[in-house]
């Protein structure tokens, strides 16, 4: 799987595809969220025995016996639902996966929900999800309505634009540009209070943006870098994504107001988990070359 992040969507799709088979029988941390490695193609497994006690959250989980988790479906090697067979695959899926393992819940007891970046707050507090993992960044705003637990990931705001743009170098070269993100997420919030200059065009998805870019109807595509190297992958002869991040994104798990319970079980699970982490992050992202280390939660 060398080179995850310059094969063409074919083998992008069956690289994750595979990944998602070879994972798909493991879990997480045991009770107490303290995670336990397994072999290299499964570095979790199903806790047995959870002791959680004091999450609303998680009494609803093991009264219903399923945990309903929101992601998204279009990000190719983050978050990605093969539309053929209907498999999500990623590295925010993988993470996903490991929390539900960690509360005893297997593969078979999740059910993924593709949630827009606008409904995500809603769809936590309304119960309509037990908890959210798709490069949900922790702003200030957000923790006003919601928790997090991590960060598990830190990137920063990218560009994608065609191959052949050789006007737009960096975001120093965004002035009278049309760029484009989904509704509600931080990038475009970002882009129309410090790129007053800069007209904006916004999706329900980071897909239709693409698709925009392609067609010629925007100049470039905004979001967390890791998204854009995804697109790019899928496209290589098309698009590329230049520049260096100009922001600083933490992603989180996405819970609800008050769940004081459930987020520290989680920040446990992720501070006991570092080699976990670490062959999740090996085995999707890591697959561009690019090394990263897991960051230290912070207690939101």
């Amino acid at each position: 799987m060398k080179n995850f992040f310059t094969r063409k969507k074919p083998l992008l799709v069956a690289a994750t595809a595979a990944l998602a088979l070879s994972l798909s029988a493991c879990g997480g941390s045991g009770g107490g969220g303290t995670a336990s490695s397994g072999t290299d193609e499964a570095p979790y497994k199903v806790a047995d025995n959870v002791t959680l006690t004091g999450s609303p959250t998680y009494d609803a989980i093991k009264s219903s016996g399923k945990v309903r988790i929101g992601v998204k479906q279009d990000q190719p090697g983050l978050g990605f639902k093969d539309a053929a067979t209907g498999e999500y695959t990623g590295f925010d899926i993988e993470i996903a996966k490991w929390m539900a393992a960690s509360l005893g819940m297997s593969k078979d007891k999740i059910e993924f929900k593709p949630i827009p970046s606008a409904n995500r707050e809603s769809a936590i507090t309304n119960g309509d999800i037990d908890y959210y993992v798709g490069t949900y960044s922790i702003t200030d705003k957000r923790k006003q309505l919601i928790d997090f637990a991590g960060p598990y990931f830190v990137t920063g705001q990218g560009l994608l634009v065609k191959k052949d743009n050789s006007s737009i170098n960096s975001e120093k070269d965004l002035t009278g540009k049309n760029v484009c993100s989904a509704t509600g997420s931080t990038p475009i919030q970002n882009i129309k209070a410090n790129f007053p200059n800069t007209k904006t065009t916004e999706f329900d998805t980071y897909s239709q943006c693409v698709e925009a870019l392609k067609s010629g109807q925007v100049d470039a595509v905004t979001t967390d870098q890791a998204i854009l190297l995804g697109y790019a992958a899928q496209e290589p002869d098309s698009l590329k994504v230049v520049g260096q991040p100009f922001t600083t994104e933490k992603y989180g798990v996405g819970l609800k107001k008050g769940d004081t319970a459930l987020r520290q079980f989680m920040n446990k699970t992720f501070t006991d988990g570092n080699s976990v982490w670490q062959k999740i992050y090996d085995q999707t992202l890591g697959q561009s070359g690019t090394k990263v280390e897991q960051p230290k939660v912070e207690n939101y």
